[in-house]
Parts: C-alpha cells; sequence; structure tokens
C-alpha cells in the first residue's frame, strides 16, 4: 500500500470550527469536504490512507502568533509517536519578536512555519517578511508561503510569483515550499520564475475543478489544472520538488489522491515521490 503525506491541511479548534467553516465558505464561495476539525480530519485520513498530514495555521494578527505556536507544540507532542497529525507554527510580519520566537518553536521541535501574505495583508517582498524569511532559514525551519492568487480574495496580489521569488533572493532563504503548484491560477508564470530555484511546490487545490458554493462562479473560472498541464509542470520541476497537498477541508482528500493515481503519464517513482518521498526526507519521516 503506498505511504501518503498530506503537506498543506487546515483544521480549527472545536469551539470555532463551525463559525469559521461557514465564514471562509461565504468569503471564497466554495465549498468545504469536512467540518474543519481535527476529528473529521482524522476521519478523512482513514478514508483516503493518509498516513501523515501538516496542518499550517495562519495567524492573521500578531496577537495569535505565541497562543497558536503553543497549541502546536502540545498536538505535536501529543502525536510524538505517530507523527500522524503534525503541525507548523505561525508567524506574522508585524509579530516584533519574531527572532525569538522562531528559535523557541524550532527547539520545541516544530519544523516549519506557514505565511499567508494575503490573509495578512502584507505583500511577501516587505521588509518584515524578507527578515522574518532570514531568520526561518537561520534556525533551519521549512517555510510554507502560500503562492499566487487566493480564492477568497479576488485581485489581491501579496503573494504574486515575482514578490516571492525577490522576497527568497532577498533573504537568501529557499528552504521553502510554494503552495497551490507555486502560484494559484498563474502557474505558468510560476513555475518560469521557480524552476531553476531550489523550492518546492505542492499539490493543494490545483488540480481539476473547483466545487462552487453559490452562483458568482461561471464555468471557466471553475477550472483548475487540467491533468495535462498538471503534469507538464511536475516534470518542469521535476518529481523530487513536487509534494502531494490537498488544502483539506477545501478539497476531499480521497478525490485529490484518486485524481493524481488516476494519471497515466506519471510514472510509479514519480508518483511515489509527489506522494510520499519528498515531504518524508523534508519532515525526517522513515
Amino acid at each position: 500500500m503506498r505511504k501518503i503525506i498530506d503537506i498543506h491541511v487546515h483544521t480549527f479548534p472545536e469551539k470555532i470550527a463551525s463559525h469559521a467553516i461557514k465564514t471562509l465558505q461565504e468569503k471564497s464561495g466554495t465549498v468545504a469536504f469536512t467540518d474543519g476539525t481535527i476529528t473529521a480530519l482524522e476521519a478523512s485520513m482513514s478514508k483516503s490512507g493518509v498516513n501523515h498530514s501538516v496542518l499550517l495555521p495562519v495567524a492573521t494578527k500578531a496577537s495569535q502568533v505565541t497562543s497558536i505556536n503553543n497549541y502546536a507544540i502540545k498536538l505535536n507532542l501529543e502525536n510524538a509517536q505517530s507523527r500522524r497529525i503534525i503541525s507548523f507554527g505561525a508567524m506574522h510580519p508585524e509579530f516584533e519578536n519574531f527572532h525569538d520566537e522562531l528559535e523557541r518553536i524550532s527547539k520545541s521541535g516544530i519544523v516549519g512555519i506557514k505565511l499567508h501574505p494575503v490573509y495578512q495583508g502584507v505583500d511577501i517582498d516587505d521588509e518584515r517578511f524578507v527578515k522574518i524569511l532570514g531568520c526561518a532559514g537561520e534556525f533551519g525551519l521549512i517555510t510554507m508561503i502560500h503562492a499566487g492568487w487566493d480564492v477568497g480574495f479576488p485581485g489581491a496580489g501579496q503573494a504574486l510569483p515575482e514578490k516571492i521569488l525577490r522576497a527568497l533572493k532577498n533573504s537568501g532563504n529557499f528552504r521553502v515550499i510554494l503552495a497551490h503548484m507555486g502560484g494559484w491560477k498563474i502557474w505558468r508564470e510560476a513555475c518560469e520564475l521557480f524552476r531553476n530555484t531550489q523550492v518546492y511546490i505542492d499539490t493543494a487545490f490545483s488540480l481539476g475543478r473547483m466545487v462552487p458554493g453559490d452562483n458568482r462562479w461561471n464555468d471557466q473560472d471553475l477550472n483548475l489544472l487540467s491533468k495535462d498541464e498538471f503534469v507538464r509542470i511536475i516534470r518542469d520541476y521535476g518529481s523530487e520538488r513536487v509534494i502531494f497537498g490537498t488544502d483539506s477541508p477545501w478539497s476531499d482528500q480521497a478525490q485529490t489522491i484518486h485524481e493524481i493515481e488516476s494519471i497515466p503519464e506519471l510514472s510509479q517513482i514519480e508518483k511515489a515521490n509527489i506522494f510520499f518521498n519528498n515531504a518524508a526526507k523534508l519532515l525526517r519521516i522513515a
């Protein structure tokens, strides 16, 4: 049986999950496939055969950073044996004592952080993000960056590929995963910019079609990457730099696995790299 790591999932605390999912569905006009709780994620993992899922918490305010990271540390300790659920930490560009906080979470065993320039309302090439990226690299933390447009914020350009590349060059940190195949809805441009760098990309919310939650979307807007385009991008980067991610609960883990498994043009070696080998190397999972 194939081993699978989902590098890109989200959950919310039980007490706010229902409200958070409702708000984000209304904001994005899309459908959630779970109720957003860890319990629902674990059920999805069991159903789909995912061995490990990586939580990517987003701090939308600087004041949330410490508490989010404390929760991540606690969760990782609870899952230390199986590492079935692994949580990254959070950072915000307005968090002043970022150096000490990144050092603290690194020493705690957290292996990475998530930055979401769109949700955080700051361009990724802003000096504050550049300093955070450099510091994350100093402490050996993986940095997952939301890349490209965002389904819930039409026209928000804080994470455009050229800005990300500028930030990486200025920080000197390329130990980075770019979410959504390098740049959501700007895939070819992102590929041209990043394919000769060392960055990884993940597959989250990039293959097939979105499932609409309301009538704001026209038929063409629902299209994501076709299977041919998906394969072409993987070949341009090399399968050693592509990591499986779903963006659960915004995509269904089982369906996303099926869609990739059913692409005959991808070899078994390429699929093994994408589904497990690349993430296992970064996360130090045997």
